[in-house]
């Protein structure tokens, strides 16, 4: 049987779990949902200015996938 220490520390690490899955889900949202945009839709701008600004923000959320698996690992 559990003692109330250990009670305490499966609920926070539950707790951190469920945030970091959160966390990877809206990040991974993003990339789909960026992944879709390639045209000039909103703005006036030609396509491969559009296509550029796409990619990096593809780029941008990337790096942040891997900033925060690299940062969820070391702890």
């Amino acid at each position: 049987m559990a003692t109330p220490e250990q009670q305490k520390q499966l609920q926070a690490l539950s707790d951190e779990y469920t945030t970091l899955q959160n966390a990877r889900q809206k990040l991974e949202s993003q990339q789909q949902e960026n992944k879709g945009l390639v045209g000039p839709i909103l703005l006036k701008q030609d396509a491969s200015e559009a296509k550029s600004t796409v990619d990096g923000r593809l780029e941008f959320i990337d790096k942040e996938m891997c900033v925060f698996f690299y940062f969820r690992l070391k702890a």
